[in-house]
């Protein structure tokens, strides 16, 4: 990311309430460089998805989902693994009734 992340992290937020989602700071992580991972909850379906931040094939920066499952607590054990290896990892949580994850980078559905 070129911004610091606090402040990447404040625009999506703002992103998602400007669109009528509820989205909030679950861990905060490093304010200049932690990694980010975004949980998309569809509040119709009950289901949710994990995105985070890796590398393309072509070196530029691409949203994955690390996780194939849309089971809540089969994210959240992963996201609890995850913090454990990496404490300066951010975790965003955005509740939607359409599940959008809002993020404006190059997404890989």
């Amino acid at each position: 990311m070129l911004l610091s992340t606090d402040v990447w992290v404040g625009a999506l937020i703002r992103r998602a309430e400007l669109e009528g989602a509820n989205a909030v700071v679950v861990k905060k992580g490093d304010a200049r460089a932690g990694a980010v991972i975004v949980k998309a909850y569809d509040t119709a379906t009950r289901t949710a998805r994990l995105w985070t931040e890796a590398t393309g094939q072509d070196g530029e920066p691409l949203w994955i989902q690390p996780v194939a499952s849309e089971i809540e607590s089969e994210l959240d054990a992963y996201l609890e693994r995850q913090r454990r290896y990496d404490p300066d990892l951010w975790v965003v949580e955005i509740e939607d009734r359409q599940g959008r994850h809002f993020l404006t980078e190059k997404t890989q559905d």
